[in-house]
Order: C-alpha cells, then sequence, then structure tokens
C-alpha cells in the first residue's frame, strides 16, 4: 500500500468515526448544560467550594466567577511547583524557578500547555497528577462554560442571565471530561502506553551505555491532554515518545480525541438555539476549513523536491516511522488548528510550506473546529462578523439567530479578533527590537523568523505546540509568552461573555423575506471566506518574511 493511500485510508477513518461520535455526544452535551439535576458528587463539590449551583448569573457575575477561579488555579500551580523539591513523589527534582514556574502555571490553566522544560527531567508525580493533570481537566472545562454562556445568549431573550459558571464547570468536568477520559485511558492502556508511578531507573543501550527513564500516570495525563485540548506532554518529545503514543492505533485515538468534542459542540450549539441547521452550518466551516489544510499539509509533504525526498517518499526528516508523513500530517493539522498543541512529529522541520499552514492554522484563531469551548465560541463570534459584512452590502440592519447585530455587538465582535493578532506581533516585534531575545534562535533568516513568530502565536492562540529550534526558557520568553497567554485566554472570554450578556437581553426579531439563511451552504461559504481574508489581512505581512519566504526560496 502507497503511503498516499494510507493517509487517505486514515483520513476516511477518522471522519467514520467522528461522525458515528456526533450526534450522541453532542446530544448528551446539550443535555448536561440545560438539566436542572445535580448529581450527588456534584453537591459535594457545590458545597466544598461554597457555591449555590441554582443562582442564574449576568455576565459580569459570570466572568467574575471565571477569572476569579482562573487566578486561585494560577497561584495555586505556581506554589505547587516552587515547593515541589519538599514534596514526596518529587523523583529527587528541587523546585522550579520563579520564571518557569510562572509561565507554567499560566500555560495550562490558559488551557495552552507550552513546556520550557523537560518533563520527565523537571516535573516529580506530584505536580504531573496533582498539578498539571487537574489543570488538563478544569480549564477545558472553563472554555466549555464559556461557549455554553454565549449560546444561552443566542438562545435567551429577554434576560441578561447565562447560567451558574460553577454548574457549568463542575458539569463538563463530573460529566463529560472525566467519563470519556476513562475510557480513553483505559484504551490507551490496552494500545501500549504506560501507567505507573515508578521512580528514575537505567535501561541499556543497544551498543553499550545506558539510559535513565522514569514512568509516571501517562495514559491518564495523555488522554486528558488531548480530549481538553491542552498539548502538555509527560515527556519532553511529546505524543512522538513511545511511552506516550506508541503506534498508529494510538497515533489515530489521539487524534479522534483532539478533534471529538470541539466537532460534537456545533450539534450541541444546534440543540440549544432550536435548530440542528444552524448547528449544521457550522459544522461544515469547521469541516471544509479542517479538510482543505489537512489536504494541503499531505500535498506538501509528500511533494518535496530532491534526491532525499524521493527516496523517502516525502519530507521525513523529523517525522516518526511509527507514524509516517500522513500521520504526522493529520496529527499537525489537528493540534493546530485546535488549541491542542501535542505534537508526534518536529515542526520546525516541515517543508517551508508545511510549517506555514501549521502557523496559519492557529492565526485563524483556532476555530476548526478549535479548542474544546473556545473553537465554538471563537467561530460563533466569526458568524457574526460574516452576517454583519453580508448586512452591510445589502443594505439592512444584520441579524444571526433572530438577535439584531448593532453597533455595540459588533464593537464586542470586533475586539475579540484584534486581541490575539496585537499580542501576537506586538511581542514578536519586540522580540526582534531588542538584542537578547534573538540570541535564542537556532537559525536565522527567514526560518529564524518563524520560530519566535510561532512561538508567540502559539501563546496567545492558546496551543503550546513549538516550532522548535528556539530555547525559550530565558526570563524574556518565559515572561512574554506567560503573558501573552494569560491575555489571550482571558481577554477575549471578556468580549465573549460582554456579547452573550448583550444578545441574551435583546427581543427576537421574526424572520422575514430579507433574513439572511444562516443555515444555508452560502453562509458557509460567505463564513469561511470572511475567516480566511481576516487572517490573511492580519497576518499574510508576518508570514510573507517567514514561512512563504522559506517555502519559495526551497
Amino acid at each position: 500500500m502507497s503511503p498516499v493511500l494510507a493517509g487517505v485510508l486514515q483520513l476516511l477513518a477518522l471522519v467514520a468515526a467522528l461522525g458515528l461520535s456526533y450526534r450522541p455526544l453532542g446530544d448528551h452535551m446539550a443535555k448536561v448544560y440545560s438539566s436542572e439535576k445535580h448529581l450527588r458528587p456534584e453537591k459535594w463539590i457545590y458545597k466544598a467550594i461554597g457555591a449555590n449551583p441554582s443562582v442564574e448569573m449576568r455576565w459580569p457575575a459570570y466572568l467574575r466567577g471565571v477569572l476569579a477561579f482562573s487566578a486561585v488555579s494560577v497561584l495555586f500551580l505556581y506554589l505547587l511547583q516552587r515547593v515541589q523539591g519538599s514534596l514526596p513523589g518529587s523523583l529527587g527534582f528541587v523546585s522550579i524557578d520563579p520564571d518557569q514556574a510562572f509561565n507554567t502555571a499560566a500555560s495550562f490553566v490558559a488551557n495552552t500547555n507550552w513546556q520550557s522544560y523537560y518533563g520527565e527531567q523537571a516535573m516529580g508525580h506530584v505536580v504531573q497528577t496533582g498539578g498539571l493533570a487537574v489543570q488538563n481537566f478544569v480549564s477545558a472545562a472553563v472554555g466549555m462554560a464559556v461557549a455554553v454562556a454565549l449560546v444561552r445568549g443566542f438562545a435567551r431573550s429577554r434576560t441578561g442571565e447565562l447560567g451558574n459558571f460553577w454548574a457549568d464547570l463542575v458539569r463538563g468536568v463530573v460529566r463529560i471530561l472525566l467519563p470519556i477520559s476513562v475510557i480513553g485511558a483505559l484504551v490507551l492502556v490496552a494500545c501500549g502506553a504506560i501507567q505507573n508511578f515508578s521512580g528514575i531507573h537505567e535501561v541499556g543501550q543497544f551498543g553499550g551505555g545506558t539510559q535513565q527513564w522514569n514512568g509516571g500516570a501517562v495514559a491518564s495525563q495523555e488522554v486528558i491532554k488531548e480530549l481538553g485540548t491542552n498539548g502538555g506532554g509527560y515527556f519532553n518529545a511529546n505524543s512522538a515518545h513511545p511511552f506516550e503514543n506508541p503506534n498508529g492505533l494510538s497515533n489515530l485515538f489521539e487524534i479522534y480525541l483532539i478533534l471529538v468534542i470541539p466537532f460534537a459542540l456545533t450539534r450541541t450549539f444546534g440543540r440549544m438555539v432550536g435548530s440542528l441547521r444552524q448547528g449544521y452550518a457550522i459544522l461544515g466551516t469547521m469541516a471544509a476549513i479542517w479538510i482543505g489544510f489537512t489536504a494541503l499539509m499531505m500535498w506538501t509533504e509528500f511533494a518535496g523536491n530532491g534526491p532525499a525526498f524521493e527516496l523517502a517518499g516525502g519530507a521525513m526528516e523529523g517525522k516518526e516511522t511509527r507514524f509516517g508523513i500522513a500521520g504526522s500530517s493529520l496529527f499537525s493539522v489537528a493540534t493546530t488548528l485546535t488549541s491542542t498543541g501535542a505534537v508526534n512529529s518536529f515542526h520546525s522541520s516541515y517543508t517551508g510550506f508545511g510549517g506555514g499552514i501549521t502557523m496559519l492554522g492557529m492565526q485563524l484563531g483556532e476555530i476548526a473546529p478549535g479548542g474544546v469551548g473556545s473553537g465554538l465560541y471563537g467561530m460563533l463570534i466569526m458568524a457574526v462578523i460574516a452576517v454583519f459584512i453580508a448586512g452591510l452590502m445589502v443594505g439592512r440592519t444584520p441579524e444571526y439567530l433572530g438577535k439584531k447585530i448593532g453597533t455595540r455587538e459588533i464593537k464586542f465582535a470586533a475586539c475579540y479578533i484584534l486581541v490575539t493578532p496585537a499580542l501576537v506581533l506586538c511581542f514578536t516585534a519586540a522580540s526582534f527590537v531588542l538584542d537578547t531575545p534573538a540570541n535564542s534562535m537556532t537559525n536565522s533568516g527567514a526560518h529564524g523568523f518563524s520560530e519566535i513568530l510561532y512561538a508567540f502565536t502559539s501563546g496567545a492562540n492558546n496551543n503550546g505546540s513549538a516550532f522548535a529550534g528556539l530555547n525559550a526558557d530565558t526570563q524574556w520568553f518565559n515572561s512574554t509568552i506567560g503573558i501573552a497567554m494569560l491575555l489571550g485566554r482571558f481577554l477575549p472570554m471578556v468580549f465573549v461573555l460582554a456579547l452573550a450578556g448583550s444578545l441574551a437581553e435583546q427581543t427576537p426579531v421574526p424572520e422575514t423575506a430579507g433574513t439572511l439563511r444562516t443555515e444555508k451552504p452560502l453562509f458557509t461559504g460567505l463564513l469561511v471566506g470572511t475567516i480566511m481574508i481576516i487572517a490573511g489581512l492580519t497576518y499574510f505581512p508576518a508570514l510573507a518574511l517567514g514561512p512563504l519566504a522559506e517555502g519559495l526560496a526551497a
């Protein structure tokens, strides 16, 4: 079987698995967030944190809950790392330095999982399982809660109430993420991923010598790392490490975990707003971009020129032979079009255009299908922009799902789409203006520029993957990327929740003959075009200096 055919079959199998999961999972999540009942374990949690899950919140109160919970999480994770040397199960590792502890705490709470350290050489069992793995669950649940709050803004009318943040947070963990993670961890263990609390031990190497390895609760952290679109690996090699991702089957399963909730949330959206067709329109937009990027990535990596490419069957440099070009391309597109950031190959060694595709996937806003929760609310923001543009073209007040998109709503949407590019471009520019940050680059020229552009694109978009080749464990990058991660995560949430509150207060507008049919393929095409144009206008100059220049020079 040719590698190209194998890649096509993997893609078809993945689409089939996602299709089978779409309806039951989407409907289940809609029931979870619409239920008025509380499970007994949930009641224990509410009592422990002193929350009343039955009290409805307006958007400022909902936002305060998000920010307060996240601030406490950052502080807790920071302190846990700073005292690691005194904790049991630390494997002899010392406490983490202040700048790196801040960067890691900000990273995992912001659902980014950017790692400027070697996991197997820095973090003990307590920090890994009691700190990082816990944040993988709750940070994902926060994103889902904000997305559901925006959906309620579209679904409700003549009220500013968006639900209860604490109830949405707890339900997301207890009823959605935990059950799937338990099953997924068993699948990964069956595939060969490790799950233990063993210490550091030496193993013999072929040709003599020894190498040190440490075990850990890898499978349980790996599953929520992918399911929650987090991305931080137990080992520095991340999902290229055989303890995390042993074979082609586990690789395909991990890609499935990355995509299943973001895609299924479009059905949840359709259920909650009372129109499954609206959910299908959003799904169609996400799927069109994802399949297009996957096909383009496979083409660029299989079609390399030169004798080395021809002998290897494509651009195999930096890719695991266990996965090949197809498995690596599928994984890289899935992780950069979502906010996952996990890697099973070396993105820096991709072709110039291939590296550009991974970067552009993040610069679109990671909305195809995007992160858990963040993908849906990011796409709905783009839908608001699209109907506004359509309204300008035909000279009528834009509407979406029966809600008028007026001056206030479009200002919130505009602020949302401007925050992340401003962080990426400003921090990238500052890194080249100053002398010290540029010294961290392994490469010069267009590829060196891409290393720093990718780092801030990944941080501000809460992705967490690295282009590699950049020494990011410096005070400058630990501090600036940490700030970019926090602002890139929580500033957009401010505008999302403000928009949700504004929409929930409106009185629905009756549909007329002139209403734009947002459930039709025409709107899906308009939405895809809007996304590509906005990203292109924003990032094209920077991409021209980096991956495009490198690709054209190859």
